[in-house]
């Protein structure tokens, strides 16, 4: 069973390439728009191969016209949910669900660091503004691969000016961690989104520096991975299943299309509820959540069906019990 979503129809009111890769969609509700906070997202529905699938987006910019705006970041090799928004043409209609936020910004820290990689430039874009315009000390660094693939580097700027640093790999440059943690005041907060080697490389700066982990936030890509996504076998045999995950498809949604209840809700590999037993395990599991611990993980005891993958087949336990 899945957390209960409520949908409603959009149209695509206008599309413009913000890079080369990540294309930004303005949206227009049926229904009035409802207001968000930053760090919310919306849940879209998008036809993958015939069958309705779900992905969520980033809420991008202030909640003041009515629309809602998107940015997706199209990924050739990824599970078809970004090529099949990257067809989306204005006028075309979708489901979206309402703002919801699992990656809320406090308002009451003495200082801010937000650090992006890529594509997950998009939840801070709107924390920036929120914290620029309550006059509160913040500083944002960028990162990209290309100085072409900055996004919204523009907006940022207007909002932070000299609070903007963008790091570029093409340019020899790193981020700064260890420095950047040093700047902020202590009680300061740092919320990170991005791959998982730079939510890493955050985490353990942030460890090194004794800074509290409640004070570290963070959102990640649920398409983040150390392997290519292939098909896997699946085994799951108190309900006799035995089928194929297509490269395509998340654990989860194949789960579900086998007719297994998987309890869900974030499907960013953050929140730990669709979590189940792992029986058997005849390869590697890519574990793309962050839920689980490093230990857990080196266990290989669950796994995050909502994000991670297989190389080789699994059996997994599931929640169904026969009834008496």
């Amino acid at each position: 069973m899945s957390s209960v979503t409520f949908w409603t129809e959009a149209a695509v009111h206008a599309t413009r390439d913000l890079t080369p890769s990540v294309r930004e969609f303005t949206l227009a509700p049926v229904t009035p728009s409802v207001p968000y906070a930053a760090g919310s997202h919306l849940q879209v529905e998008v036809l993958v191969n015939g069958q309705p699938q779900t992905r969520s987006y980033s809420l991008i910019g202030q909640p003041d016209d009515g629309l809602y705006r998107i940015a997706v970041k199209q990924l050739p090799l990824g599970r078809g949910g970004s090529l099949a928004m990257w067809r989306l043409a204005p006028g075309e209609r979708l489901r979206i669900s309402a703002p919801r936020n699992f990656f809320p910004l406090s308002l009451t820290a003495p200082g801010y660091l937000l650090l992006a990689g890529g594509i997950g430039i998009t939840p801070l874009v709107l924390m920036a503004q929120t914290l620029a315009e309550r006059g509160a000390p913040v500083r944002l660094v960028q990162g990209a691969r290309t100085v072409s693939e900055l996004a919204y580097g523009d907006v940022l700027l207007t909002a932070l000016g000299e609070r903007l640093t963008q790091v570029v790999d093409e340019r020899g440059e790193r981020i700064d961690f260890a420095g950047e943690i040093a700047a902020l005041p202590l009680g300061g907060q740092l919320y990170v989104c991005g791959p998982a080697p730079m939510l890493d490389a955050a985490r353990q700066a942030w460890a090194n520096a004794g800074r509290p982990a409640h004070d570290l936030r963070f959102e990640t890509f649920g398409n983040s991975g150390q392997l290519a996504p292939q098909p896997f076998g699946l085994k799951v045999p108190r309900q006799g299943i035995d089928i194929t995950v297509a490269a395509d498809e998340s654990l989860l949604e194949a789960l579900e299309l086998a007719g297994v209840s998987a309890l869900s809700n974030c499907r960013r590999g953050e929140c730990g509820l669709c979590a189940l037993d792992v029986l058997a395990l005849d390869g590697v599991i890519d574990h793309r959540d962050v839920f689980l611990s490093d230990h857990e993980h080196q266990q290989n005891q669950r796994i995050c069906v909502c994000v991670s993958r297989v190389v080789g087949s699994i059996t997994l336990d599931s929640a169904y019990r026969a009834e008496a």
